[in-house]
């Protein structure tokens, strides 16, 4: 809403103080908030073990939320909208920091109990490491901007190693992170057979280089005060090919499926799948160009968007229903008649949410490109709508307003909170 009313880029730089409030919170307040809850649920799955410490759960959302909270009224006292102290940022930057280092200390200890590794928690091993590393140059960043650390070298710290943090962040702990999670999940809702060992290495591989020449290759770059293009190029490389390797293999899983009627929330996975295809081909072809700076905010928006919001919209849509059902309708299974997961939901309704999600993204894509902001605004009014319908979608399904009346709430039965599960 806020970037449908002119806030931020494009109508504003794309490193300014504005920019970084929208930015902050889709990638941290959105997308990380979700997906340190996911693994919390899935990386005991993963790795057939229970999660190391359920009691740091909730003090690590606190953290998270406070710190972020306090982050974003930094940003905006240094764009002019409130007086605040300067130590805003700092502040906010430490408490994140906390936060994420709780949750990497649990998954950590998660997986490192589980050694050797399977493969999609090999991906989310290396997820973990990337945090480390984004939440490390935001700490740095957030003296920097508010004149904590003085001197000469770190404004073109600042400058140069923005790059560095996004790739980590965005690059590494969102979408190689999810790279992992939806191989296995996309295998079991398509009741497909685990995929090809050998493109899974190799993607696992590649992007592990990728990641290594981003961000190990960039700090080096930075202390030598030279090389951090080259560095960047080599990664853009080994991620291409990394995104190849996956890509021929999820198409594998799909080849391969027992389930040949895919349901919703898996075909929309796919389409989102479609949009990380497309982040590589534009990327490639942007470098190739020499013109990838100059697009490097649809880049990102495409990522963001098309890509790992999509990819959440789209297992929400399952999960939220699949715990409901548990929840409602698991203990009193056997002993009366029960509705099926699916009835819970009403796939042709949502449709055309998803339809109006992922065209706005590209649309709101499109309009970065061709650098019309007035069009970029109306295409996130797009997005934000269909956004709000797959809520309400969500909502439905945990008050079972689509299951039939003699099936709703058998004896014993009882509806869900909206927000918090019983279980």
């Amino acid at each position: 809403m806020l970037v449908v009313a002119g806030f931020g880029f494009p109508n504003h730089d794309i490193g300014g103080p504005d920019t970084l409030v929208i930015v902050h919170m889709v990638s941290i307040g959105w997308l990380s908030t979700v997906l340190c809850g996911a693994l919390f649920q899935f990386v005991p799955v993963l790795v057939a073990r229970p999660l190391y410490a359920e009691r740091w759960t909730l003090p690590a959302l606190a953290l998270l939320t406070f710190g972020l909270t306090i982050l974003l009224a930094g940003f905006l006292t240094l764009g002019g909208h409130f007086d605040g102290p300067p130590r805003l940022l700092p502040v906010g930057a430490s408490l994140l920091i906390a936060g994420f280092a709780l949750v990497v200390a649990n998954l950590g200890m998660t997986l490192w109990s589980a050694r050797p590794l399977p493969r999609p928690a090999r991906f989310v091993a290396a997820g973990l490491a990337c945090i480390c590393v984004t939440a490390a140059f935001g700490g740095i960043f957030s003296l920097v901007l508010s004149g904590t650390a003085i001197g000469a070298q770190w404004p073109d710290l600042l400058v140069s190693g923005v790059p560095i943090h996004a790739i980590a962040g965005l690059g590494g702990w969102l979408t190689f992170t999810a790279m992992g999670v939806s191989y296995r999940l996309l295998a079991m809702f398509m009741l497909a057979p685990d995929g090809d060992a050998r493109l899974g290495r190799l993607a696992w591989l590649a992007g592990i280089a990728a990641l290594a020449a981003g961000a190990v290759g960039g700090v080096l770059a930075l202390w030598r005060a030279t090389g951090v293009i080259v560095a960047l190029l080599l990664a853009g490389a080994a991620a291409l090919l990394s995104l190849i390797a996956y890509g021929r293999d999820v198409l594998g899983l799909y080849r391969a499926r027992k389930r040949r009627a895919l349901e919703l929330n898996t075909r929309m996975s796919l389409v989102a799948l479609a949009s990380l295809v497309a982040v590589a081909i534009l990327g490639a072809a942007f470098v190739a160009t020499g013109s990838l700076l100059a697009h490097v905010g649809a880049l990102a928006f495409l990522v963001a968007f098309g890509w790992l919001t999509g990819l959440v919209l789209a297992n929400l849509y399952k999960i939220v229903p699949f715990l409901t059902w548990l929840e409602t309708y698991g203990p009193v299974m056997g002993r009366v008649p029960t509705p099926r997961v699916q009835d819970l939901v009403d796939e042709r309704r949502a449709l055309k949410w998803f339809v109006l999600f992922f065209a706005g993204s590209w649309a709101a894509t499109l309009m970065l490109l061709v650098d019309a902001a007035l069009g970029f605004r109306v295409a996130v009014a797009v997005v934000t709508l269909a956004t709000l319908g797959l809520g309400e979608e969500l909502i439905r399904a945990r008050r079972l307003a689509d299951v039939a009346e003699p099936l709703r709430l058998p004896t014993g039965a009882v509806v869900p909170h909206l927000l918090v599960s019983r279980n």
